[in-house]
């Protein structure tokens, strides 16, 4: 499933090295270290999780319907215009950020309000694609594998 669900975001113009460009955006001012390899890593590790899978089969599905106009109103018109009050796309990104604990959630918020590289490019709606969830899903996987980082760096107590 892996292999297919790189292909369906390559397929909607999203590669795992542009997400891992986002997470040494947010953590190079933490970890000046941090190379673009070990981002590249933490993405790759997050996308391999069955859970991260089937949430971005299911966004991606989701946005691609509402491109073909195939939901029902007024779902239809909520998902391709993508509405302000609709939240059902930041619920199922947060399924992702959720397996990496409350930074993961806070990472998460921070990339949904600046919408840094390929988020804003996903979140400009240009070119008549729906993009509504995969914004929030590319957010999610990039958010988890920043506090995969995170995690992976804090010294363990010795306590």
């Amino acid at each position: 499933m892996y292999k297919a669900v790189t292909n369906l975001l390559a397929e909607r113009g999203v590669t795992l090295p542009q997400i891992a460009e986002v997470v040494l955006e947010i953590q190079k001012g933490y970890y000046p270290e941090l190379t673009i390899e070990e981002c590249l890593a933490g993405v790759d590790a997050v996308v391999r999780k069955r859970e991260v899978q089937h949430a971005i089969l299911t966004g991606v599905a989701l946005d691609v319907a509402a491109e073909k106009k195939q939901l029902p109103e007024p779902l239809q018109s909520i998902v391709a215009s993508d509405d302000f009050l609709f939240g059902v796309d930041e619920i199922v990104a947060l399924s992702i950020t959720n397996v990496y604990g409350s930074i993961g959630l806070t990472n998460f918020g921070y990339l949904d309000k600046t919408k840094p590289l390929i988020i804003g490019k996903l979140n400009d709606h240009k070119g008549g694609a729906c993009h509504t969830f995969l914004d929030d899903l590319v957010a999610a996987v990039a958010a988890a594998a920043a506090s995969k980082i995170a995690h992976s760096r804090r010294p363990m107590d010795n306590d």
